[in-house]
Order: C-alpha cells, then sequence, then structure tokens
C-alpha cells in the first residue's frame, strides 16, 4: 500500500540530506548566495542613494526653473556632450528680473569659482568651496536656510557690498564653535564680512551642499577673472500648477532680450527644477536593471551548479530510492522530496546572500552620503527566485529520480 508524507517530513528528509552532504551542499548554496547578494546589494545601494536624492532634491521644489546656456545634462560617462549657446550677459538677466512682470521670484547667478579658499585667522578652507554671485532670493531658489544672521540687505545688492553668507562646513572648518557673524574673512585675496551661516543641507551628485559661500553678484562680477562670464537666472512660480505657464512667459521674454527672430531657435536652454532629479531616476534605473541582470547571470549560473548537484544525488541515491518505493513510496512523494531538497538550499543561499547584500549595499550607500534602506520589495523578489531556481533546477532530478525501476535501483552498486 503506498505511504504518504507530509510536506513538514519531506522538509525533514532533506535537511537530513543536506547534512550528509555538507561540503556539497555548502558550494552550491553559496554560489546562490553570491546571486543573491549581487541583485540584492546593487539593488540596496541604489535605493539608498535614490532616497538620498529625492531628499536633497525636495527642498528645491517643484515650482522652479534655470535660464542658463547650456543643457546641463547628466551623461554618467555614456558619451554625448552639453549644448552650449553664447553667454548668458548680466545686462541680459537684471533685464529679464526687471521686466518679468508675473508674480515670481528670479536669482541671479554667477558662479565664480568652485575651487575658492576661505580663511580666517589661521585656518583654511579645502581647495573645494563654491563661490558664487547672487541676490536675496538665493535662498528661497535653492532650498536654504539661515542658521544665524540674516539675508543680503536691498543695498547691500545694488552697491555690491562685500558681505557673504556661508554653508555650514566653512563654519565649523573656520570658526569651531565661535560666532562667524560680523567676523572678516578671506577668499582667494578679497576680504568679506560674514552676515550668515546656512543651516545644514546635504550634498547629493555636486549638487547644493554645504560648501558654498554667495556674494552680491555685482561683487562676484568684479572679481571674477573669466572676461567673458555667462549667468543663470533662476525663477519660482508661486505653485506648480502654472509652472508650465511661466516658462512660456520666460522664453517669449528671453527671446526678445537675446534679439531672436522668429525663425531662429533658442539659443538658451530652461532647466526645470525636477528635470535634473528625473534624469537622474532615469540613470539610477538603467544602473539598477544592469544590477538585475548581472545577478539573474550569477543566478543561472548557480541554477546550472545545483541541477548537477541534485543529478549526482539522484545518482549517488539510487539504492536508497529503491527501498523507498520498495516499502511503498509513491512516484510523487519521491519527487516532492527531492524538489524540496533544492529548494531548501536555494533558500539558505537566498537567505545568506540577502544578508551580506544588505550589508554591502547599504555600506555603499552610505559611502556615497545616501541612507539606510531595507529593501523589502528586492528581498521578496530574491526569495521569489531562489523558489523558482530551486524548482526549476531540481524538477529534472526529481523527475529522473521518480521514474527510476525499483528493482533496478535496489540492485545498483
Amino acid at each position: 500500500m503506498p505511504v504518504k508524507t507530509s510536506y513538514k517530513e519531506n522538509i525533514s528528509i532533506a535537511l537530513t540530506s543536506i547534512k550528509g552532504n555538507k561540503l556539497r551542499t555548502s558550494l552550491t548554496a553559496l554560489i546562490i548566495a553570491i546571486g543573491i547578494m549581487a541583485l540584492v546589494g546593487i539593488l540596496t545601494a541604489i535605493e539608498g542613494i535614490q532616497e538620498q536624492t529625492n531628499a536633497a532634491f525636495a527642498g528645491l521644489g517643484a515650482n522652479s526653473f534655470t535660464i542658463q546656456n547650456t543643457s546641463g545634462n547628466l551623461n554618467f560617462g555614456m558619451g554625448g556632450h552639453d549644448k552650449v549657446f553664447p553667454p548668458i550677459t548680466y545686462q541680459q538677466v537684471d533685464r529679464f528680473k526687471t521686466t518679468f512682470n508675473l508674480p515670481v521670484k528670479v536669482t541671479i547667478n554667477l558662479d565664480v569659482s568652485g575651487t575658492s579658499v576661505a580663511k580666517y585667522d589661521s585656518r583654511k578652507t579645502n581647495p573645494n568651496t563654491r563661490l558664487t554671485g547672487t541676490n536675496e532670493n538665493y535662498i528661497l531658489t535653492n532650498g536654504y536656510k539661515l542658521a544665524f544672521g540674516r539675508n543680503f540687505s536691498t543695498d547691500e545688492i545694488a552697491h555690491g557690498t562685500s558681505v557673504v553668507i556661508i554653508g555650514n562646513e566653512i563654519k565649523k572648518e573656520l570658526f569651531k564653535d565661535k560666532d562667524a557673524v560680523d567676523q572678516s574673512i578671506l577668499i582667494g585675496p578679497n576680504r568679506f564680512k560674514v552676515i550668515g551661516v546656512f543651516a545644514k543641507k546635504g550634498s547629493t551628485m555636486g549638487m547644493g551642499g554645504d560648501r558654498v559661500c554667495i556674494i552680491p553678484v555685482l561683487r562676484a562680477k568684479q572679481i571674477d577673472t573669466i572676461g567673458n562670464p555667462t549667468y543663470t537666472a533662476t525663477v519660482m512660480a508661486n505653485n506648480p500648477s502654472v509652472l508650465d505657464a511661466t516658462i512660456g512667459e520666460a522664453t517669449s521674454l528671453f527671446r526678445n532680450i537675446r534679439d531672436l527672430r522668429i525663425s531662429q531657435a533658442d539659443n538658451f536652454h530652461i532647466d526645470r527644477s525636477d528635470s535634473i532629479q528625473k534624469e537622474l531616476e532615469s540613470n539610477l534605473d538603467n544602473v539598477r536593471y544592469g544590477g538585475f541582470a548581472i545577478g539573474i547571470i550569477t543566478l543561472i549560473g548557480a541554477s546550472i551548479g545545483l541541477m548537477n548537484i541534485m543529478l549526482v544525488s539522484v545518482t549517488e541515491r539510487t539504492r536508497e530510492i529503491g527501498l523507498r518505493k520498495a516499502i511503498g513510496a509513491t512516484p510523487s512523494i519521491i519527487r516532492k522530496q527531492f524538489l524540496i531538497e533544492a529548494i531548501v538550499i536555494c533558500l539558505i543561499g537566498g537567505v545568506i546572500g540577502i544578508f551580506l547584500g544588505m550589508m554591502i549595499g547599504n555600506v555603499i550607500a552610505i559611502f556615497t552620503k545616501g541612507g539606510f534602506v531595507v529593501p523589502w520589495l528586492w528581498i521578496s523578489v530574491a526569495l521569489v527566485v531562489c523558489t523558482a531556481i530551486g524548482l526549476i533546477s531540481g524538477f529534472y532530478p526529481a523527475k529522473k529520480a521518480s521514474k527510476l525501476d525499483p528493482v533496478e535501483s535496489l540492485r545498483y552498486e
């Protein structure tokens, strides 16, 4: 009479078989673990980086755009170049600011240097401080907040006074715990009075950050060493719903300011506040797909190895299979036992791989200024993939085992 076994008994038999072949099982589980580690690790790192990226861009809002003379694309080494138009002059952006008649905030910017050195007494920063000339709207349009001091006054902007607002890291490096407001610092050969300190903001992909010093745009114009610099104008609308209409009005006005005829294409570029974020997310998606592909390729190799080991196991356990059939085990029971054994090996490797992948992924994410994440979605996907690999790799060996003739199996040496 055929015997019946529960899934619990099948799992117990599978674990007993695994314990009897520890080295072979460990090597197979290790291959599975490496594939899952690559899959979960890369995807965890990307999730952490993207979480930090979203937080960094959130402060900029979804209702601003920048007029500049380059396309500002993120290429990530994929080839291609930014399209560069003729420089935008101060007169052009100033005229734009004064004649744009919609209820918006306009910031005029001039990037003086990204490698400036700030000094106070005997202390100085590394040559990676960004010096930017701007106006009183910079704080609002760039998502900053003041921790100490005040914003630029109208007179300081109009007369190009030597005053500066410094980033949080600059304050810590130069002043430690001392109050920085009303102190004088050198930026290059030029002396400025500190009137404010930004609250900590953080940095993602070189955007924003705490290593910034801003000065009135006319003062930046005086000290800039480039003969023909280009300016940018950042515009913040009242709310996202009117952003498209505002961009349309801004484009029309700036075309007139640049003396473009109807038949001529724009010789400037408009970047929406969310365009860089979307482009960055698109690039991260490509990396995510690549990481997924690497993990799957590794797992395919692991599944081939697992199938081979299961076939060897069938051969080695031929007499055992014959004995079980002789005492009533049906082909279905034999098939289930081998399938469960393959799935258990995959899940052991999968759990190890998930743990290692989370550790490595979060270390990479934190190292690149990302956040710590637990990728529940990808953990679930990894467990499903492990189960699927166990089923696929174990199906043929299990089928072969279930079809063995019990008489011939008992004679097998």
